[in-house]
């Protein structure tokens, strides 16, 4: 189960999703309470071990100015949040390792994600980022060989709930562990992380469980 805690704004908040054992940290570069400037992000990336993954969230951002702030930050991943169509992702793949592309549940780009060309998939709620839960349901019939990340509203205690009914092979945070915008709270960020790893235990046979040891997304033969 790949986890990734997103809106991260401070090095104090880097550490602690480190230390509760996070695979992935997010940095919100699009208009947001939890924006950040890239020479902040690259003072904090510096103190993180390279196995966590450091991504960028750009929305309706130029492919070559994503790809400038990628490398100035010195992040591994971009995360595409906005209305970006395949010639976009690729733009920014071309240059950047890894690369997400978020949808809405239920919309016509969640029904086509697999022909964006992303590493993998993040499904949200309409209003990307508003720390809103969706119909789950929306998202159960993803189109099959990419990778789904679940995001909108979830929180320590719904994660669960959300892994067992949608099977997604990672989940995505935010709100759900904060206790004021931008600013994440220990405790809710350890409950999460446990909460998801044990679900992820519980899982059908299907998925091959990985134990309560964080995920190593590098390793998975599954990520492209």
């Amino acid at each position: 189960m790949f986890i990734k805690i997103c809106g991260i704004t401070s090095e104090a908040d880097a550490l602690l999703a480190v230390a509760v054992g996070a695979d992935a940290g997010g940095f919100v570069f699009a208009p947001s309470k939890r924006q950040v400037a890239p020479t902040r992000v690259a003072d904090i990336v510096k103190r993180l071990p390279q196995e966590v993954l450091t991504v960028g969230v750009f929305r309706n951002e130029m492919p070559e100015r994503v790809i400038q702030v990628i490398n100035q930050a010195g992040l591994q991943a971009a995360q595409l949040h906005g209305d970006e169509g395949p010639d976009a992702v690729a733009r920014v793949k071309a240059d950047v390792r890894t690369v997400f592309k978020a949808v809405a549940a239920g919309s016509s780009a969640f029904q086509h994600a697999d022909q964006f060309g992303a590493d993998a998939v993040l499904v949200d709620a309409a209003t990307p980022g508003s720390g809103q839960v969706f119909d789950w349901r929306l998202a159960e019939d993803a189109p099959s060989g990419v990778p789904l990340i679940m995001a909108g509203g979830l929180d320590p205690d719904n994660v669960a709930e959300a892994i067992a009914k949608v099977q997604p092979w990672g989940v995505d945070v935010s709100t759900g562990v904060e206790r004021s915008p931008g600013v994440k709270d220990p405790t809710l960020m350890r409950e999460f992380v446990t909460a998801a790893r044990s679900a992820d235990l519980a899982r059908s046979p299907v998925y091959e469980a990985v134990g309560p040891e964080p995920y190593n997304w590098q390793e998975d033969a599954t990520w492209r």
